[in-house]
């Protein structure tokens, strides 16, 4: 026993022990019992290379979430954190040392200090925090399409509908205007858009718009507008160095599941879009970490699917890692599974022959152990408890560990709504992003000049050489609307290829 104890050290001592900077996760078990003085570290270095969280309901995984960002944040790593069920946001708290707690850090050889992180608060709807939103024109006609769940002939569509307001400089900043301009090219303007562009199909037109107002019942027309969020405003760091934890709250958005995963590639495809390659950096520039993952997957088609997997795939180059935490890895497809180099497996329940599978499967994803029957022992973790292993810093796997998680230092607790509250007023970004803007954009040049049009018609008939409706718009004065669209036509063609709509700041 004792010589078996001692090998057990001496490889996890040597798979855990990294040159660089890194944080300790827990401390390594041994036939249940925690071993003192074998720590399980993570290196910053391959943070960037993605992980997985998970396990069945109340094994702790959210917890193991608060434990990552916090170790990224002392490390001056942005943090970006999605918070479905809303209790994250006590990360910006300090925690209480109770009696569990101490004898936990006690046994993994930590000290522990209650302490509060610098955080910010985000929203997707009108709950308290600073607003989320893009404008649809820098979404772009293709990342609209794949999310909209549309065939090639509406895809077309819908690319030649931007390349009309583009070509008119008519600004598409909502959903209003996108219904608008789908209205006009069905109605009056069908004839002008078909010389200039080609045939358009009532149909097809008429499907796009059911599309649109579909997603625009699951709220989208909160995140569809003006003014456009910076993904530069994630990654800040406060006075002392910390890295800034954004936490979205999205508690208000778990019936709407495209919304969300909607959301979510879009602000990845920004993410890769603006920041530059950096190779293989010391740490992450900003780490996200999705809690309930399965809602990114769950009602995405699969061009959509398709396109989140490439790009998990490649913005590991630009020193961003995501970690996704789920209850099941099968949530997750196997292609972006395949990329996720931190593996924190909780304990997995086998209720019915259905879950004995799943966990002989999930064994199976895991290194082959002298020291754990795998598959037994998934079932048989306590709270707080998980199987780790990771790739270290030459990118190899470590040892496959049972550990016992450290404590979160900050608060387990939601916060009140007066703490919320106060901490929103305190942000520094409220006055930037939760100003409401109405610009003039497409719905109102459409129907002022669709008005004038109707007058003139009135008063007399129009002669055979009057100059088009959008001739008029073209010669009209809008130098603010023009650059507000230059440009996304070239960046569109630059991320075609990937299927991505970056962003033409003003």
């Amino acid at each position: 026993m004792a010589d078996e104890l001692t090998s057990f050290s001496a490889l996890i001592t040597a798979g855990y022990t990294f040159k660089g900077k890194h944080f300790t996760l827990g401390g390594a078990m041994l036939d249940k019992k925690a071993v003192k003085g074998c720590q399980v570290n993570l290196p910053l270095k391959t943070m960037n290379r993605h992980g997985l969280i998970c396990g069945a309901t109340g094994t702790g995984k959210t917890k193991t979430l608060q434990v990552l960002s916090e170790g990224l944040s002392d490390a001056g790593v942005p943090v970006l954190l999605m918070d479905i069920k809303g209790d994250l946001s006590g990360i910006a708290a300090p925690g209480e040392a109770g009696e569990k707690i101490l004898q936990r850090s006690e046994l993994i050889g930590i000290e522990y200090t209650p302490a509060a992180y610098p955080v910010e608060l985000l929203s997707l709807s009108k709950q308290p925090g600073v607003r989320l939103r893009a404008t649809v024109t820098e979404f772009g006609p293709v990342l609209l399409a794949k999310m909209l769940g549309l065939n090639d002939t509406q895809e077309g569509i819908l690319a030649i509908l931007f390349k009309f307001c583009d070509d008119h400089h008519l600004p598409l900043l909502d959903l209003k205007d996108l219904k608008e301009v789908l209205k006009f090219a069905g109605g009056e303007g069908k004839a002008e858009l078909e010389k200039a562009y080609g045939h358009l199909s009532t149909a097809s037109l008429g499907t796009v718009m059911r599309k649109v107002v579909e997603l625009e019942q699951q709220g989208a027309d909160l995140f569809f507008g003006e003014k456009s969020f910076e993904v530069n405003d994630l990654m800040q760091t406060d006075a002392e160095g910390r890295g800034k934890i954004s936490v979205i709250r999205l508690t208000d958005i778990q019936d709407r599941p495209k919304l969300f995963s909607t959301f979510m590639l879009s602000l990845l495809a920004e993410l890769y879009a603006t920041l530059p390659e950096v190779g293989d950096p010391d740490q992450p520039k900003l780490v996200m970490c999705i809690d309930e993952a399965h809602l990114i997957f769950q009602e995405a088609s699969d061009a959509l699917l398709q396109k989140i997997e490439t790009i998990v795939k490649l913005i590991r180059s630009k020193g961003v890692g995501i970690f996704f935490c789920t209850q099941n890895p099968t949530d997750v497809p196997a292609a972006v599974l395949s990329q996720l180099g931190l593996k924190v497996q909780h304990a997995l329940r086998a209720f019915t022959a259905k879950d004995r599978k799943t966990i002989k499967q999930t064994a199976e994803n895991y290194p082959l152990s002298s020291f754990y029957q795998t598959d037994e022992i998934i079932t048989q973790l306590g709270i707080g408890e998980a199987l780790v292993t990771l790739l270290n810093e030459k990118g190899i796997p470590t040892p496959l560990v049972h550990t016992l998680l450290c404590a979160p230092r900050s608060s387990m607790n939601v916060l009140t709504d007066t703490q919320i509250n106060t901490l929103v007023q305190s942000s520094t970004l409220i006055a930037k992003y939760n100003r409401e803007i109405d610009s003039q954009s497409a719905y109102e040049m459409l129907q002022g000049k669709l008005q004038q049009a109707d007058k003139n018609a009135q008063e007399s008939a129009p002669k055979k050489d009057a100059p088009g409706l959008f001739s008029e718009i073209m010669h009209s004065s809008l130098a603010r609307q023009m650059t507000r669209t230059a440009g996304t036509m070239i960046v569109r063609s630059l991320l075609g290829t990937l299927g991505l709509g970056g962003r033409r700041r003003r």
